[in-house]
């Protein structure tokens, strides 16, 4: 925090209002929990429990624990959107309060204005269509309360799983033609960093909230927990790739030199994020070269109790640590304001062949680096267990 404060002592910094941090940080979260919960759902609880041959009892359990999560998620999303909406018909008014902005027909006035000469399509227009969606998709995971609705968990969850997307997607529809090709690049990339970034945080919530059911479920249970870790896994470094892939296009977008991360409000900024993002992906290596191999070992050999304490009691405790990090990153985000090139006044990033020449190069490095990874935790996990292995 006192980075942040740091930061808003720079010259050309604009700090954002409480309000504004606020909503931005509670929007986010609204969209981790739908769009990380219902894909890791889709990608990772639900097939490992479809393929589980442990008792029927831990699977309902799970499916129940789920259902509850999705559902709760769609609370979460309905209040943070109509919190983001407020805010966002605040900035358009000059000096609007806060409170004044939260008023249904002030919210209605925004949706329904004019567009603006030479748009294709009013701005209020397209956060009409986006919150249209949000109610929707929140409604269909809330239905999720009824215990009726949960026997068709898996349809609802497939179903609300492309609404929630839209809802992120939407916004990013240009209400005017694009002036340069990057102007389309960037939206590209903001959306694919929120979406790569709320599934892996999002994910990990859920995973979390499941693994509290530990004492209702049965020693067997650590069989499909080794299975969704190790599912969720390979879902977390794709999100990982496609994170550090949108953060360099979007920093070099922003961020004209290094020297700009600690001399420009925006950089300190992002230096933070940057340094917390590295705190999530130092604990994903640690799960990926101590956690995982354990896991497979003690599958291997059968060893159900050291399986069990693995995956239900280890596993979870430094995702919860990952939790806490990305919750942080959250809180940053919304002081990413602004520019680090405008505040340092230099000209504006161009693109150009050399730029995407290093930008694919650094890409093909990525994945072969996370290809390495993959091979070197599945070369760990061949390795037989020694008596120092704590289960």
């Amino acid at each position: 925090m006192s980075a942040l404060l740091l930061a808003a002592e720079t010259a050309g910094y604009t700090l954002p209002t409480s309000w504004r941090a606020m909503t931005k940080t509670g929007y986010f979260i609204g969209l981790t929990g739908a769009i990380g919960g219902l894909v890791t759902y889709a990608t990772t609880v639900r097939p490992s429990v479809m393929g589980s041959s442990d008792p029927a009892d831990d699977v309902a359990v799970l499916r129940r624990r789920s259902a509850s999560f999705l559902a709760w998620s769609g609370v979460v999303l309905l209040v943070a959107g109509y919190l983001q909406l407020a805010a966002r018909v605040a900035r358009s008014g000059e000096g609007m309060p806060f409170g004044d902005a939260l008023a249904p027909h002030r919210i209605w006035q925004f949706l329904r204005a004019p567009a603006d000469k030479g748009d294709w399509i009013a701005q209020g227009t397209i956060f009409l269509v986006q919150n249209i969606v949000l109610l929707v998709t929140a409604a269909v995971l809330m239905t999720l309360f009824a215990p009726g609705a949960r026997r068709r968990l898996d349809a609802i969850a497939l179903t609300a799983l492309p609404l929630a997307l839209a809802v992120t997607l939407i916004p990013s529809v240009p209400a005017t033609a694009p002036e340069r090709a990057a102007d389309l690049l960037d939206r590209a990339f903001t959306q694919v960093h929120i979406i790569s970034g709320t599934v892996w945080l999002g994910g990990l919530v859920l995973l979390s909230v499941l693994a509290g059911t530990r004492r209702h479920l049965s020693s067997d249970a650590g069989l499909v927990w080794a299975d969704m870790w190790r599912r969720f896994s390979f879902v977390a470094m794709v999100c990982v790739a496609a994170v550090v892939v949108s953060g360099l296009w979007m920093s070099w977008e922003h961020v004209g030199s290094i020297s700009q991360l600690w001399t420009t409000g925006y950089g300190i900024a992002l230096l933070v994020k940057l340094v917390l993002v590295l705190g999530l992906v130092t604990a994903g290596a640690f799960n990926q070269f101590w956690l995982m191999p354990r896991m497979a070992q003690a599958r291997r050999a059968g060893e159900t109790t050291s399986l069990f304490l693995l995956t239900l009691r280890h596993f979870p405790k430094v995702v919860w640590g990952e939790i806490v990090l990305g919750l942080a990153v959250l809180v940053v985000v919304p002081f990413l304001t602004g520019s680090a090139r405008t505040e340092a006044g230099v000209p504006d990033a161009e693109p150009s062949a050399g730029v995407f020449a290093a930008g694919a190069a650094l890409t093909l490095t990525l994945a072969v680096s996370l290809w390495a990874t993959a091979k070197a935790s599945d070369a760990l996990s061949r390795r037989p267990a020694t008596a120092a292995d704590p289960a």
